[in-house]
């Protein structure tokens, strides 16, 4: 018989496991009043951290005129103020009429890539990735291409080795700049030989600048479209990071560099978000004030601030570890931690991420969850404070000690 609740095929390969399994298993743990370091999502805040107060009175202030639908792009101050910052650094030809503010960025990554792909279609993702973006790709129907961000290259994307995976089929590329899980910053040289290969295949680039101002040690942040002329780029961001306003839910795509065949696309984006209506309208109102405003986040990267402090924190529990190895993160608000193999042999992500919930109560993120073909990595956030990151490397060699005796015996 036919089961008629039998979930969609397009889900087939489809996988989140940030909040997956060991999440629902850590929520489980806390109902029955186990205390849970979670470390599986970057959510400021979990951790304390505040919106800036100018954005929550920007949103009151305008409630009254918050209440109905607004235009499917947005309101008009908002996408504005997105093209202001882009015309800032550099960013030359957009107007309010590219730029769509939607429910978080995630909403407008499956939004653009909807508008764009046809069953078969390939789109050129990095590994390690953010896993949304491999499993939008999947769900509207095309085929993700996976190009390696090597550990022993600091993760950095090798523009050749990209090139080599370009084939007829191929219609896009994804960069995730600065990157989550891993923390790299890309170097400008590096990105304008992405750009050029963009530009070589007519290929759409997604620039997922979530973390643009999350920078550590003077690391320097390149935007994509500053390089992207000849092809189309569509570059991403949005209030839950650097403004720390993950519940807002307002993120923008603003459309930028070669427009000449691109009409028809951008008329599919406008349809698309005409059928969801409009993102959140009261939290559109916050996005003027926290672009055109005070930028704390810099208080907080920079020396002596508490994400620097956390961050410093967990290079000296990897350093004094010998089981643990780390490329030290430039921006965003993760780390992307190797276990040594040969120290620990048979080491399994998976297996290690659930025994650290099970016997030590900290939930971390398996590496291959973000698409890798390795199993040797977990990803944290350095939200928590410096001291709770200090417990939970004490937690983390317990456990790991354990697994070398186990290996010894």
């Amino acid at each position: 018989m036919r089961n008629p609740y039998k979930p969609s095929d397009a889900l087939r390969g489809v996988r989140y496991e940030i909040r997956g399994k060991l999440a629902n298993r850590a929520h489980e743990m806390e109902r029955r009043g186990y205390e849970i370091i979670s470390l599986n999502i970057g959510n400021p805040g979990r951790f304390g951290f505040r919106t800036p107060e100018t954005m929550r009175l920007a949103m009151i202030e305008n409630l009254p005129s918050a209440e109905g639908y607004s235009h499917q792009k947005g309101i008009f101050p908002a996408r504005e103020a997105v093209v202001m910052q882009q015309q800032e650094r550099g960013v030359q030809g957009v107007t309010a009429e590219h730029v769509f503010i939607g429910n978080g960025v995630s909403e407008l990554i499956d939004l653009t890539l909807r508008g764009l792909l046809d069953p078969g279609d390939e789109v050129l993702v990095p590994s390690p990735d953010y896993p949304l973006w491999t499993a939008s790709v999947t769900l509207n129907q095309g085929r993700p291409v996976h190009y390696p961000c090597r550990p022993e290259h600091g993760f950095e994307p090798d523009p050749e080795a990209i090139a080599k995976l370009v084939t007829p089929r191929t219609r896009a590329i994804v960069v995730i700049n600065p990157n989550n899980p891993t923390g790299a910053v890309y170097g400008r040289a590096t990105l304008e030989a992405i750009a050029r290969l963009a530009e070589q295949h007519q290929l759409v680039v997604f620039s997922d600048e979530i973390y643009d101002q999350m920078l550590y040690d003077g690391a320097t942040f390149v935007p994509m479209a500053t390089l992207v002329n000849d092809t189309l780029c569509a570059t991403f961001s949005g209030l839950s990071k650097v403004y720390r306003a993950c519940g807002y839910r307002v993120g923008w795509v603003s459309l930028s560099g070669s427009k000449t065949h691109a009409q028809d696309y951008l008329d599919a984006l406008d349809l698309l978000a005409s059928l969801r209506l409009c993102s959140n309208v009261p939290g559109q109102w916050a996005v003027q004030t926290a672009i055109g405003g005070y930028q704390s986040i810099h208080e907080l990267t920079g020396p002596g601030g508490r994400l620097y402090q956390s961050r410093q924190a967990i290079l000296d529990g990897v350093a004094a570890s010998p089981y643990l190895r780390v490329a030290p993160p430039a921006g965003a608000m993760y780390a992307f931690i190797g276990v040594d193999q040969a120290r620990l042999p048979g080491f399994d992500d998976r297996a290690f991420a659930l025994d650290l919930l099970e016997k030590q109560h900290v939930l971390v993120a398996p590496g291959s969850s973000f698409n890798t073909n390795y199993n040797d990595h977990f990803r944290i956030t350095n939200l928590p404070d410096a001291a709770t990151l200090n417990e939970v490397f004490r937690r983390v060699g317990t456990l790991l000690d354990e697994y070398a005796a186990a290996a010894a015996a």
